[in-house]
Parts: structure tokens; C-alpha cells; sequence
């Protein structure tokens, strides 16, 4: 591992990576280090069929833009590749199969215990995502239930779906994505919606619906969902018309207020209107044969998919610090410095203009404030 570096970067990710490289211009020298076998781990894992919900122009990280012949709207090897190659063009080297379990206050310095001993540095920078801590909510009779049942995050493809009749548990953009990809290869699927929702196109007016949150960016946010609710109705239409309830929120103020990221409808909703896709309310519980929904509908299932988010507690990875976290082990800023001098986080937090334009953002802020923390 790299010797006495200036910081430490934990995880490989978009994040971790575009720290790296904005470190690197800074004229900082960052050890980077990853517990899994190669860069973008967690997209490596995505399910086959997903796409960037942003557009390819806004998603670049720093210093190198996505390649021009890929698509509007990339796939996941596409990211994967460009990933690989953001890495290979700035010759950022992570330390692999290296796990941190521990970051402890050592003096004026940090430590991260790992599984190839430990190193230390005045700063570091936590890049670690919330893609490996799937939350798994808790219903009555789950015992009894004999289907398969599986987290979101372990979603690949159709296949293992033919000829059973599936339910996907949640109104995300993975949730979204992944019962069209069942209703596509004519796998039976119903989506249980438990609480109120708001629907995007993914492009508005021929324009990514990105580029308009980053017009939109400086305005307040109670009145962007003004100005945009009367065209967003026309984009979408009455959506309440099929089973699903709107929220009193507008998608801005639900991204900032509560951290729920509004569906960025890719043909889920034509899949809904001709019935491929049914709509079914919250879970109430399971039973031997399926799942009796709160109001009061039974209906059987065969397979079950959890696409209920993400809960990390990063209070188990360092947990000797004050004033960092709120009550669920959340940062309580993140692209920037923290309570605690030398500890930046990346990439934990919900944005409406975009989490790898974001990142970037970001990458560029903490290297400015880790220069300033740590001169020459």
C-alpha cells in the first residue's frame, strides 16, 4: 500500500475514483483503497438490463467525459468501461481485495484498520456508496412463505422468473426498471406501492429532465414544483387513474425534504396503462401462498423482489467520532469537511441534479478543503 499518503480514499467506485483524481491535480498523493477485485465493484453487480437515469453529457467525472459514440443514456458494462478506463488514463492504482473494518482517531492522524494492516494518514475520505447495505423489511408470516424471495440488489435478469408470477415490493427507479424488465419477457409481475409517488419523463420538451433540475438549481424548491407541475402532468398524465396515489410534495421537495428520488419513468407507466404491470397497495403480510396487501387483497406470488433501498450505518465502521452522524448512522455532510477534522464523506447523499454530476462537484470541493487541511 501506498506510504504515508497524503489521504486515504475508501472504495473504488465513481466516487472514490474522481476523489483520486482531483486529489491528484491538487498535488496530493491519496491511497485508495477497495475490498473488492476491480474498479466500480457495485456496477459490476447492477442487473443486466439497467442504464444510466442520467444523461451521458451530465454524467462524466472529472477530467474525462463519457466517449461521444455511447448512447444518450449508458448501460452498465458502458459505465463499467468507462470506469476502468477513467482509472487506466489517470494511472490511479487502488490497493484491491483490500477491506477496511475499522477508522479509528490516532493523534492528529486517521487510521484505517484493514485486512493488510493498517495505514494512516491526516485525512479521510469515505466513498464507500450504500449499495452493500440492502435493507430488508420485516412483515408477518414471512416464516411461512415459500416463494423465493430476494433483495433488489441481487436482481439480474428474467430468467429465473419464467412462468412464475412475481411481486416487486417498492416504487423506486430500481423497482421501476426492474418489473418492466419482467413484464418485457412476459413474466407475470404486480407492484406493491405502499406510499404516495411522483413520476418524471426521463427526457422533457427533448431535453434530459437532468439538464432542467440543473436550470432549475438555484430556485427554491417549493416554487421549481410549482413551475413544473402543470407540463409534468401533460408529460406523464393522470397517473392516479391507475391505482397509484400522487404526493402532496412535488419531486424536488421530495428529493431535498425526505431523500426519496422520484420514478424517472423509462416505459414503466405504458406497462402499467396495458396491464403487463398491475398495481397493488402496500404489504400487510405474507402467507403460505403469497401476500395479503393492507387492503385486504390476497393474491398469489411465487417470487418476491425487495426493491425497499438501502440502510447503511456508517457508525459501525467508525465509531469513535461526535457530531458526524444523524440517529441512522447517516453522514451529515458529505462533499465537504465534517465536524471532525480530516474525515470527508462521498456519495451517501440524495441530489435532484444528479449523483455523478454530484460526485464531481464534490471530488473538486474536498480536494480544495484536503489541500488546504494538509500543506505543502
Amino acid at each position: 500500500m501506498t506510504s504515508s499518503p497524503d489521504a486515504i480514499i475508501v472504495g473504488a467506485g465513481p466516487a472514490g475514483l474522481a476523489c483520486a483524481v482531483t486529489m491528484r491535480k491538487a498535488g496530493l498523493n491519496a491511497a485508495v483503497l477497495e475490498k473488492a477485485g476491480d474498479v466500480g465493484a457495485v456496477w459490476r453487480r447492477h442487473y443486466d438490463r439497467l442504464h444510466l437515469h442520467t444523461d451521458r453529457n451530465h454524467s462524466g467525472l472529472p477530467g474525462m467525459a463519457m466517449p461521444p459514440d455511447y448512447p444518450a443514456y449508458p448501460s452498465r458494462p458502458q459505465m463499467v468501461a468507462y470506469l476502468e478506463s477513467y482509472a487506466a488514463r489517470f494511472e490511479i492504482k487502488p490497493d484491491f481485495n483490500t477491506t477496511v473494518s475499522r477508522i479509528n482517531r490516532d493523534g492528529a492522524h486517521w487510521c484505517a484498520e484493514t485486512s493488510r494492516g493498517p495505514i494512516v494518514a491526516p485525512v479521510i475520505v469515505v466513498a464507500t456508496g450504500i449499495a452493500d447495505a440492502p435493507y430488508r423489511p420485516s412483515w408477518p408470516g414471512l416464516e411461512s412463505y415459500p416463494g423465493r424471495m430476494i433483495h433488489s440488489s441481487d436482481y439480474r435478469n428474467p430468467v429465473p422468473y419464467a412462468g412464475r408470477r412475481v411481486l416487486v415490493v417498492g416504487f423506486g427507479n430500481s423497482d421501476g426498471e426492474i418489473a418492466l424488465d419482467l413484464a418485457n419477457a412476459g413474466v407475470a409481475v404486480a407492484l406493491a406501492v405502499r406510499s404516495p409517488v411522483q413520476i418524471l419523463p426521463r427526457d422533457l420538451l427533448g431535453f434530459p429532465i437532468l439538464a432542467w433540475a440543473i436550470l432549475y438549481r438555484r430556485l427554491p424548491a417549493r416554487l421549481v414544483d410549482f413551475i413544473n407541475a402543470p407540463v409534468l402532468r401533460l408529460a406523464v398524465g393522470d397517473f392516479e387513474k391507475l391505482g397509484l396515489r400522487r404526493a402532496a410534495k412535488g419531486p424536488r421537495r421530495m428529493v431535498e425534504e425526505d431523500g426519496r428520488v422520484p420514478l424517472i419513468d423509462i416505459g414503466t407507466l405504458a406497462k402499467i396503462r396495458d396491464g403487463a404491470i398491475k398495481v397493488r397497495g402496500g404489504v400487510d403480510r405474507f402467507t403460505a401462498d403469497g401476500v395479503i396487501f393492507v387492503d385486504g387483497m390476497a393474491e398469489t406470488f411465487d417470487a418476491a423482489i425487495l426493491a425497499t433501498g438501502f440502510r447503511p450505518d456508517l457508525r459501525r465502521l467508525i465509531p469513535d467520532v461526535a457530531d458526524v452522524f444523524d440517529r441512522h448512522g447517516m453522514p451529515l455532510l458529505t462533499g465537504q469537511a465534517t465536524a471532525a477534522p480530516g474525515l470527508y464523506f462521498r456519495g451517501q447523499i440524495t441530489v435532484p441534479a444528479g449523483q455523478l454530476r454530484e460526485i464531481g462537484i464534490e471530488a473538486l470541493r474536498i480536494a480544495e478543503s484536503v489541500k488546504a487541511f494538509t500543506p505543502k
